[in-house]
């Protein structure tokens, strides 16, 4: 392990994320040292930084011709020369990464004296300690409930992945030793992820059963509120949706929409032959037992029935309203092809219909700005002037760079957008309950990918290292997968689809959060500290802006 090349690393990252022009490098006594100690004045003007100044200096000039990188100690001293700094700015734009963890406070102080919106980034994220303790006593849990002490992987990319992993180690080796739980012959293994290397999974339409009805309705610990859907009937008003008392939830819950409508058909048609006709006789002790015994499972079936007809028919009423099939087919252009002529008039077009909602609408801004963050040609600004002539609110409009800075280019450790040619359009049409709309869909999200490439020991170390000096020769067989950040539906349908088609791999999905769109820009308002105060979420400490 070689320390100084991975502070050599880090400080070559900075100025790369900066993108090209002329630099200052701006330090404090301390940074200053590392510095120096792993890069040559030489090596460093290669890369465009032409002035070396230190943040507590009072003779510096203005140069609004430089872009400013700050790396810094979080110190308290530090932080007030920034804030000085960043009410008179001397340079154009500044890059903040600061060597170690930084206060909500400090950070939301930095926002404030950033009146002139000089900054375009703030680097020093990672946990709150109470979501660190939450995320690792959750996973500890379920390993000591499966007595499993497995090796752990972590995405590289992400400071948190790693220090998750850190913290579950430590926990569950020293139980594995103090329970003395029985080794297998191929250890089980854990996997870390960071939802910000796949931004754009939680910003789709997802068309299973039950990833639809939590992206329209909402499915909170199994439960949907109904209340609001017109002429609801009190007792429909709530409904419960669980895959271990409902056998026809079970059943198609991984199913696409058109595939529910046939099956709610069928369920229906069913259900008229089983129902009673009329004044059932009741001429013997035998037919009263019969019609005893029967009534119960009538009854059921006849709830069961009518929930799902009415979560359905909802659905439909929905994705008919907020025409979320045209909405849903430029989603996964944006996602998965690289037609950016195409891509903006449709984008632009659909800005433009009154029908589309406000949610829909900068979700799919928020896809293009992510596809086409660096295109030459891009109508990003032309675009969020489309979505404040539509009315869509400016906390909605901020997301869309919030979003950017959650998941962009620069903070995505994998290739997340499919090249040019590698993917064509196909789509996939189903018969089914008339006013049931016809689905489709060509994404795979990052994760069916990841898995695909663990399962086949093609997943690199370099970018998915073992956490110690172990590593396993065979392929796994028990794969526990988190996602910090939150995981989705599309997500858990993906370990589903592997866990059918590979035999022998068993693989379970976890996350801090099972996400629909809304409560993914929590998320990425929160991780962005844009959100203000909130118990929820993984709690990341800083801000990117």
């Amino acid at each position: 392990m070689n320390v100084t090349l991975a502070v050599k690393q880090y400080i070559s990252k900075m100025i790369e994320n900066s993108g090209p022009g002329m630099k200052v490098l701006l330090m404090d006594k301390e940074t200053t040292s590392i510095v120096s100690v792993v890069y040559t004045q030489s090596e460093i003007l290669q890369k465009e930084v032409y002035l070396f100044e230190r943040i507590d200096s009072q003779s510096r000039d203005s140069m609004k011709h430089l872009k400013a990188i700050c790396f810094l100690r979080p110190t308290k001293e530090n932080v007030q020369h920034l804030i000085q700094e960043l009410r008179r700015p001397k340079y154009s734009v500044y890059f903040i990464y600061f060597s170690n963890v930084i206060s909500k406070s400090e950070i939301k102080a930095l926002a404030e004296a950033d009146e002139q919106e000089v900054v375009a980034e703030v680097q020093g994220r990672t946990w709150e300690p109470s979501m660190l303790s939450r995320c690792t006593q959750g996973l500890t849990s379920v390993l000591l409930a499966l007595k499993k002490c497995p090796m752990i992987r972590y995405q590289l990319s992400s400071d948190m992945a790693k220090r998750l992993a850190e913290s579950v180690k430590q926990i569950i080796t020293k139980e594995y030793e103090l329970f003395d739980f029985r080794k297998t012959e191929v250890p089980p293994l854990l996997l870390i992820l960071d939802r910000s290397d796949d931004a754009i999974t939680p910003l789709l339409n997802q068309w299973t059963y039950q990833a639809m009805v939590h992206e329209l309705l909402g499915l909170n610990n199994n439960r949907i509120d109904l209340s609001r859907v017109p002429g609801i009937s009190k007792d429909l008003r709530e409904v419960v949706l669980s895959a271990e008392n409902d056998e026809f939830y079970a059943n198609n819950l991984y199913l696409n929409f058109g595939e529910i409508g046939t099956n709610i058909k069928n369920l229906m048609e069913d259900f008229q032959k089983k129902k009673p006709k009329g004044q059932q006789k009741l001429e013997s002790i035998s037919d009263m037992k019969a019609f005893v015994d029967n009534y119960p499972q009538f009854k059921k079936m006849s709830g069961t029935v009518s929930k799902h007809v009415t979560v359905v028919g909802e659905l439909s009423r929905l994705v008919s309203e907020r025409q979320l099939m045209e909405v849903s087919e430029v989603e996964q252009e944006l996602a998965c092809q690289n037609d950016h002529s195409n891509a903006q008039q449709n984008v632009r077009r659909l800005l433009q219909n009154p029908r589309v909602s406000e949610l829909d609408a900068v979700r799919l801004v928020m896809l293009y700005a992510l596809r086409y963050e660096r295109h030459s040609s891009s109508i990003l600004p032309s675009l969020m002037e489309e979505l404040s002539r539509k009315g869509v609110s400016e906390r909605y409009r901020r997301m869309v760079q919030s979003v950017v800075e959650y998941g962009g280019k620069r903070i995505r450790g994998s290739d997340l957008i499919t090249p040019t040619d590698a993917v064509s359009i196909t789509k996939q049409f189903f018969k089914g309950l008339k006013g049931v709309e016809n689905v489709y869909t060509q994404h795979q999200p990052l994760l069916h990918d990841t898995l695909d490439q663990l399962i086949k020991g093609r997943l690199k170390d370099s970018q998915f290292p073992y956490l110690g000096a172990s590593s396993l020769r065979d392929r796994p067989q028990d794969i526990m997968v988190f996602l910090i950040g939150g995981a989705t539906y599309e997500e858990a349908l993906t370990v589903y689809n592997l866990n059918r088609n590979t035999p022998g791999v068993r693989i379970v999905l976890g996350g801090s959060a099972i996400h629909n769109t809304k409560s993914f820009l929590e998320e990425v308002m929160l991780a962005t500290g844009h959100s203000g105060d909130r118990a929820q979420g993984t709690g990341r400490h800083s801000t990117r802006r």
